[in-house]
């Protein structure tokens, strides 16, 4: 099963390139894959087959893949018409249609994404699944991406398609906690019970019932048929809308007896298959007529095998197959007709049966089939669904007698729009020569007409082997519970029965009301509720109301807005905390003296930042609180966490002190948000609220915290002493990762801000200095930086550029030590980083940004990109020796000189976290102080 789904990902990436070389030969190339599947899925059809690949067991997101009756049922619609739409693609399309490659990349990964669905145990993978069939349906229906109505179908079946699929998350996450396993097989075995399972039961059946367009989520289905016809051949008539259908029969052996099943599913199923019917009647486009007949069909299916018993489950999966034979055949065959005289309108075609004949007489056994007659498979699958509304006990009489009704309802309209697709398409209209579209044709090749013409001798082989598909059927029919008298079969004949005498009433009555359809069609008019127009003016409600909470919640004001979210932070906690107020909370309030000191510097330093007007003051007293923070980790025995904060700390100062240069100095008070004392009120609020909610999390805990194993299981799994280190390079990777990826990001974001026209590249140089500037060198008695030659002598201080060329090598050399030593003593490769970023910080301080230049005269996104790449290379490297991504391993050897070193893997993964701290800062003096500096100095001449 793997290397199915591995193949189809390979021939979906090669596809473009062969598209490339060969046109739209190449899909008969990658008509191989589905074909070769096709055979694994014959050949293992009476096996049931298992596949568990242990991946992220946490969170249950194994790989727990299983074949089994059904899945190789859908599988063969799947690989089978899969395999002739991409045959059927060699003809339908031309070698310069535009983006041909990646639609035939999007059309067998599709393939490939599908039959993962069907074979996907695990719930959450089968979600995955799911959703990305959404997101190839939505780039399939939008191929032709010029039109607006491709955009709006795309985008229609998108949005309904995922709100289906959102709301069915939330049943799989209901469902599999109750059961505490989200393998399907484990949830349809326990079938929980209860309000609670009721509910999570009905958001899975509403994801089922949007991805079949199901009423009242069936209008996507007749907009989508702007796609390209195979789309429509492929995913509205044998595939994507057939996994609602397959996830309610894998769920009914299991929940067919719960309490909202019957109702939710027979009810809408049979509502669909009335509404499709009529609206098939009422259209002129023979794709619509066979978009809606699909949602009439669809639902019918729905209902079908909604009712939960063997003979039920038998007749629907039967008529999926069918369902899959005819409907992709008459695709095909209206993709034909548009490609050879240019319409699909009923009213412009006329004599196309005897220009086309073969063309017709596939029309013809297809709509028969759909159309129930004898005998073709739809005819045997739809007196089974008869059969299994009769004589089941699994509903009491009246609701049966209703649902057969419908039933026979329905069918009679199938019959009536079969009659409206084989006249309209081929009939000769009253007139006595062919209508102008259908003289213009050009006769379609044999190779075109094969795909179409095998699925309708399927229709109709299926149907006279009825005993063949019945034991190819039966065996997932045999998990479901027998509530009839006898065991049924499929045969095409079973005497004279009542079946048998409705499916004679249904093709009477369905031929006279094809005959009197006009008629109706003129004196009913068409209903006000119409599915399109709510969808539409409920996207307007949406937007509305989107812009007025906009509006009203963020109207520009970074204060406001923090207050908004500070205040949320402050009240639901405290409400919260206030109802369930819990006992026995055990506060400590220092652990020695000084933190006293410590604390009450801080608070003075707060205190002091509220009110102080001068913005660099404020700033400082800031720092003063971050620094104090700091000195506890350090009382605390947190080195490194002591460290990491006054690096942070400094570095933060820095940063505020370039940006206040394009500041006024002084607060204006006057243009503040809100009163001063309510600002600190808030803050008060936040800090009480942060200091009651960490008291209850501590006193929470009732058995021995994690960080008590930490010492032990950094030196056992990752190979050193410094347990945050190693839970940094090693056991919390992924996150270091994603954190290290966010940094990158926001320096990007920084310097997009800055540099609005173009990036400012790599810092400038001494040699990129302007003529007009050489003067200044003259001033300089000694030089001990190269830039400081270039700045004003007013503004240079000698001390701090002899400090800087005496400390900076010292720095650095720390900065090293650092990253070496991090993994089994305070520091790292985000230390390291810090401390080489404080040194550059030095560096521009003192000489200015020529200076910077000289020191590191490389492209900051450079840099940070390399950093990136160590980073990702390490999880790479991890993967492709056979271990976990960003796993460690440690390597000894004795070299000369150095004797015995221990080295761990790790220490890459580290240096890329170096590499893209040192970026960071450098992006940051390179846009918010070097940049600046050049505006500066420009406003200034």
């Amino acid at each position: 099963m793997l290397w199915i789904l591995v193949a189809h990902a390979a021939a979906a990436l090669c596809a473009p390139l062969l598209v490339r070389w060969w046109g739209r030969r190449a899909f008969l190339a990658l008509a191989l894959v589905p074909a070769a599947s096709l055979g694994w899925v014959i050949g293992n059809w009476n096996t049931e087959q298992r596949l568990d690949i242990e991946w992220v067991p946490g969170l249950s997101m194994d790989i727990d893949m299983r074949f089994d009756s059904l899945a190789a049922v859908m599988s063969v619609l799947i690989l089978g018409i899969g395999t002739l739409i991409l045959l059927y693609c060699a003809r339908y399309f031309e070698d310069d249609e535009p983006r041909l490659g990646i639609f035939a990349a999007e059309m067998v990964a599709f393939a490939g994404v599908m039959f993962a669905l069907v074979t996907s145990d695990n719930m959450l993978m089968l979600y995955i699944f799911w959703e990305l069939t959404t997101v190839l349906s939505f780039l399939l229906v939008g191929h032709y991406a010029e039109r607006a109505s491709s955009r709006r179908a795309a985008t229609q079946a998108l949005l309904v398609t995922t709100a289906g699929g959102l709301a069915m998350l939330v049943g799989i996450i209901v469902l599999g906690e109750m059961v505490g396993s989200y393998n399907l097989s484990d949830v349809v075995a326990a079938a929980p019970r209860g309000w609670l399972a009721g509910v999570g039961l009905v958001l899975v059946l509403i994801g089922a019932l949007s991805k079949s367009a199901i009423v009242p989520l069936h209008f996507w289905l007749p907009g989508a048929m702007a796609a390209p016809t195979p789309v429509s051949g492929y995913l509205h008539a044998a595939a994507m809308v057939k996994a609602g259908i397959y996830l309610v029969a894998r769920l009914a052996p299991g929940f067919a007896d719960a309490g909202p099943w019957r109702v939710t599913i027979i009810s809408l199923g049979l509502a669909s298959m009335i509404v499709g019917g009529y609206r098939a009647l009422r259209a002129y486009d023979l794709k619509l007529v066979l978009a809606f007949g699909t949602v009439s069909q669809l639902g019918f299916l729905t209902a079908i095998v909604g009712i939960g018993t063997r003979t039920a489950m038998l007749a629907g999966l039967a008529m999926v197959m069918a369902h899959g034979f005819f409907k992709a055949a008459l695709f095909m065959v209206v993709g034909i007709i548009d490609h050879t005289t240019g319409t699909r309108d009923v009213r412009k075609l006329a004599h196309l049966g005897s220009r086309a004949p073969i063309l017709c007489a596939t029309g013809v056994v297809a709509a028969a089939s759909m159309a129930g007659l004898p005998p073709f498979l739809g005819f045997v699958g739809k007196e089974s669904a008869f059969e299994a509304a009769i004589d089941s006990d699994a509903m009491s009489p009246g609701a049966s007698a209703v649902v057969l009704g419908a039933m026979v309802l329905g069918s009679i309209l199938t019959v009536a729009y079969s009659l409206r697709f084989v006249w309209g398409a081929f009939g000769r209209k009253k007139l006595r020569a062919p209508s102008a579209a259908v003289a213009g044709m050009h006769a379609p090749g044999a190779f075109f007409l094969t795909p179409p013409v095998l699925l309708a001798a399927l229709g109709l082989a299926a149907g006279l082997a009825a005993p063949v598909m019945d034991r190819l059927l039966s065996p997932y029919a045999e998990t479901l519970p027998s509530y009839d008298a006898k065991v049924y079969h499929l045969a095409l004949w079973h005497g004279f029965s009542l079946p048998l005498y409705m499916t004679a009433i249904v093709i009477v009555v369905g031929v006279a009301l094809y005959k009197v359809h006009k008629s109706i069609a003129r004196s009913v008019p068409p209903s006000p509720l119409n599915a399109d127009r709510l969808y539409d003016r409920t996207l307007q409600l949406m937007d509305a109301l989107s812009l007025r909470i906009t509006g009203s919640t963020q109207r520009g004001s970074l204060p406001g807005t923090q207050a908004v979210i500070l205040g949320t932070l402050a009240l639901f906690p405290a409400v919260s905390l206030l109802v369930h107020v819990r006992s026995g909370v055990d506060v400590r309030l220092a652990d020695s003296p000084l933190q006293f000191v410590i604390g009450a510097v801080m608070i003075a330093a707060t205190l002091g930042a509220a009110v102080m007007r001068n913005r660099l003051a404020a700033v400082l007293l800031v720092g003063v609180t971050g620094y104090g923070a700091g000195l506890l980790f350090a009382i605390h025995g947190a080195p490194d966490l002591a460290l990491t904060q006054f690096l942070v700390e400094t570095l933060t100062l820095v940063v505020f002190v370039l940006v206040l240069r394009k500041l006024p100095a002084e607060i204006d008070e006057g243009r503040s948000f809100g009163h001063k004392g309510l600002r600190i009120l808030l803050a008060a609020a936040v800090g009480l609220t942060v200091t009651a909610v960490g008291a209850f999390a501590m006193n929470a805990r009732t058995t021995r915290p994690i960080a008590d194993f930490l010492p032990d299981l950094a030196y056992d799994l990752g190979d050193g002493n410094n347990v945050v280190n190693v839970i940094l390079v090693d056991i919390r990777a992924w996150d270091t990762f994603g954190e290290i990826s966010v940094l990158l990001v926001a320096a990007t974001g920084v310097a997009s801000l800055v540099f609005r026209n173009r990036r400012f590249g790599s810092a400038p140089r001494v040699s990129d200095a302007p003529a007009s500037m050489d003067s200044r060198q003259a001033a300089s008695e000694i030089t001990w930086l190269s830039g400081s030659d270039l700045i004003d002598p007013k503004h240079r201080v000698l001390v701090l550029e002899v400090t800087t060329r005496l400390v900076f090598p010292t720095v650095m050399v720390l900065s090293i030590y650092f990253f070496f030593a991090g993994h089994n003593a305070p520091g790292g490769g985000f230390a390291g980083g810090l401390t080489a970023g404080l040194a550059l910080v030095l560096r521009y301080l003192a000489g200015g940004r020529y200076e910077l230049g000289e020191t590191l005269p490389f492209d900051a996104g450079k840099i940070l990109g390399i950093g990136l790449l160590f980073a990702g290379g390490t999880a790479l490297a991890s993967i492709l020796l056979g271990a976990p991504a960003l796993s460690s391993a440690t390597f000894e050897a004795t070299l000369p000189l150095l004797g015995d070193i221990k080295m761990v893997t790790a220490l890459f993964f580290d240096a890329g976290v170096y590499l893209i701290v040192v970026g960071l800062v450098l992006d940051v003096l390179r846009s918010l102080g070097a940049r600046l500096d050049a505006q500066i100095e420009t406003s200034q001449q």
